[in-house]
């Protein structure tokens, strides 16, 4: 496993949060010393389903997926994260309550983790921190409204073809049968798609 390079990490996260709003010194200090190093292994879980979320994560390097399991055994992917995404079970995290998915890392990935009681108590000290968590959040249900839509509305290649779009190095970092399971089809028919775009260009 690699070395966790703190002060690499405190940079990329403090460059992501400042697209948003903007810190005093002091803030960015009180903020970073809330921040929990974390790196896990390749396939190694974040949350596992049932127990109690109890942190967001920021993606430092690596990626990860959040996935449900049916009652067959049948795993559905639902979201993928990459280097400077945050992922976690959302509706865990904020009422305390066991997850209902898990995330697992696909790959060797380095995560800074803020606890949930310390996000509280940032947001009283840090109020632009609100704000914050406000846009991602409101991002996020955005997004997952357009997955819905996408699902009832788009055919299968086009959502493959979104999915490129708002991931351009997806398809290099995770298996093509967790892609398909996002898409909500076969490997095989994820196969035919690309050869038949293929053949198009």
């Amino acid at each position: 496993m690699q070395v966790f390079d703190t002060a690499a990490a405190h940079k990329q996260i403090l460059d992501h949060v400042q697209q948003l709003i903007r810190l005093t010194e002091e803030e960015e200090t009180y903020f970073l010393s809330i921040l929990k190093p974390r790196v896990l292994r390749r396939r190694q879980y974040l949350v596992q389903q049932g127990e109690v979320c109890r942190f967001e994560n920021f993606v430092v390097k690596g990626t990860l997926r959040a996935f449900a399991i049916d009652p067959k055994g049948q795993e559905h992917n639902v979201h993928f994260a990459l280097e400077d995404w945050w992922i976690s079970d959302f509706q865990s995290l904020l009422t305390e309550q066991p997850a209902t998915l898990y995330i697992e890392a696909i790959e060797e990935t380095h995560l800074l983790q803020i606890e949930k009681k310390d996000i509280d108590q940032l947001f009283i000290n840090v109020p632009p921190f609100e704000r914050f968590f406000r846009v991602k959040l409101q991002n996020a249900f955005i997004a997952f409204q357009n997955r819905i839509f996408s699902t009832i509305s788009q055919t299968a290649e086009e959502r493959y073809l979104e999915l490129r779009r708002r991931y351009p190095l997806i398809e290099q970092r995770v298996p093509q049968y967790m892609l398909a399971s996002y898409l909500g089809i076969t490997p095989e028919f994820l196969s035919k798609i690309r050869r038949e775009l293929a053949t198009r260009h």
